[in-house]
């Protein structure tokens, strides 16, 4: 399994120059692998940040899907064996051997004195490591909040051969990560703008307001593992002069130009006609129960697909319903529009949460009301007044409104759920576990890392059972 993990170019990696224009970028990516060895930072980046959508986002069946099936954002169709809580298999190392190598690339490439110079010509050293130091931590932090323990420390270091790696520890993973964000808001410098980036475009302000975001999201997931930490965590963050995502304009955005590079559920629904996925009853009840204007935009239609069928269930209720509801409506989803990761909504609500939990002094109501306001902005909902009018800022409804701002985002939705409790989530029918807490390790683990891999497994161990996918990760307290 490491053994791609740990050296040789990332396997989607590509080396060409990308062009400073977004669409451009996109388009002049060069497939070719094999064309050289010697990588040019902005085409790495470039094809990161391409594929951010489908891989922190909708991936149609991996990591980020069951997240959202747990959440219940999502229901199968037809296969439904995840909905019911079959054990998962997903082999989480192309993540490795693809984005986060390509942005350690980036890293090692321009912190080598023997090749800066050359780097620095495709944008400035400083600025281009600062960046692959967030989107690393975005990657990372994705993986150990599905999993749990993870090989980090040791990975990416660049030994060949067939080499193994331990497994680290969820709470040592989140402290280098708040310490990985902090450091690269700080090496941001005036350097060149850094050619590549199809998110910002280079704009240094904002892609540090996406990492004290970041950090926020990171240090309310310990409000339970290390409270005190994460207040310090949060407020630091808050707190930095470079500020926080606060508007839609700062949104860590994926803006897709379509032909071969799709928006994820136009590439899912459209392109490879695929129909294993809607949206869950549940998300379409709590969205018709407070007339809330986004189901026209969440979804295709207000007919839910209820969620954890038997698949006899499922395929019956499919053939006779087929206007159940598909994930966002066809208006969002043309092969050229967007995806957005974090959003000041989310942003906004998180900071409602630490307020509610005394972390800050802020205005809780306040920051409820913005973050609503926000995502409705983001889906061009007009006025959310109305509809927050007659709500409390109380934990449940924080936690909720927090759950509907990150859809159509499983893993994040999922985090949410375990991290308050809230929204309230019935567990599969026929099920008698309750609804998983984390994704379980690959079969590629076993394979390639055994002896690592079952020693971490043990430590998710549930009524004799190593690897479960009812253990608590570290944040996950009961």
């Amino acid at each position: 399994m490491y053994k791609k993990i740990i050296w040789g170019a990332g396997i989607v990696s590509l080396f060409t120059v990308a062009s400073c224009n977004k669409i451009e970028d996109f388009k002049n990516l060069n497939t070719n692998q094999n064309q050289t060895t010697t990588p040019i930072p902005s085409a790495l980046l470039t094809n990161v940040e391409a594929n951010m959508g489908a891989n922190l986002g909708f991936d149609a069946g991996g990591i980020n899907t069951g997240s959202g099936l747990y959440a219940q954002y999502y229901s199968e169709t037809q296969y439904t064996e995840v909905s019911r809580y079959n054990k998962p298999n997903y082999n989480y190392d192309a993540y490795y051997a693809g984005p986060i190598e390509d942005l350690q690339n980036i890293i090692s490439y321009n912190s080598d004195p023997a090749t800066a110079g050359t780097a620095a010509t495709f944008g400035s050293n400083n600025n281009q490591i600062a960046i692959a130091r967030i989107l690393k931590a975005h990657h990372i932090k994705f993986l150990t909040d599905a999993v749990g323990d993870l090989p980090y420390f040791d990975a990416l270091q660049g030994k060949t051969g067939v080499v193994t790696v331990k497994y680290d520890g969820q709470q040592a993973i989140y402290t280098d990560l708040l310490k990985e964000l902090k450091e690269a808001v700080e090496q941001f410098d005036n350097g060149l703008t850094v050619q590549g980036d199809v998110i910002f475009g280079g704009d240094v302000t904002k892609w540090k307001k996406y990492a004290n975001s970041l950090r926020l999201l990171i240090a309310l997931n310990m409000q339970k593992a290390d409270a005190a930490t994460g207040k310090t965590e949060f407020l630091d963050a808050l707190n930095n002069s470079a500020g926080v995502i606060q508007d839609n304009s700062d949104n860590v955005t994926i803006v897709y130009p379509g032909g071969v590079f799709p928006q994820p559920i136009f590439n899912y629904y459209v392109l490879t006609q695929r129909l294993d996925f809607g949206v869950s009853e549940t998300m379409i009840d709590q969205l018709s129960s407070t007339n809330d204007p986004r189901i026209g935009a969440f979804a295709s239609s207000t007919k839910g697909f209820p969620y954890g069928l038997t698949r006899d269930d499922a395929v019956a209720f499919a053939g006779a319903n087929a206007d159940w509801a598909r994930i966002l409506a066809g208006t969002n989803t043309p092969n050229n529009s967007s995806w957005t990761l974090i959003s000041a909504a989310n942003i906004d609500l998180a900071r409602a949460e630490a307020a509610q939990l005394g972390w800050t002094s802020e205005d809780v109501t306040t920051l409820f009301r913005n973050g609503i306001q926000a995502s409705f902005d983001q889906w061009g909902q007009g006025d959310a007044s109305t509809y927050y009018g007659a709500m409390t800022a109380d934990a449940e409804q924080i936690a909720t409104q927090e759950w509907l701002a990150f859809y159509p985002n499983g893993l994040e939705g999922w985090d949410i759920y375990r991290r308050t409790g809230f929204p309230t989530l019935t567990p599969a029918p026929g099920t008698t576990n309750g609804i998983p807490r984390r994704a379980t390790y690959g079969t590629n683990d076993y394979s390639y890392n055994a002896n690592n891999v079952t020693a971490a497994a043990a430590n998710y161990t549930v009524n004799g059972q190593p690897d479960s996918q009812w253990g608590r990760i570290w944040w996950d307290k009961p």
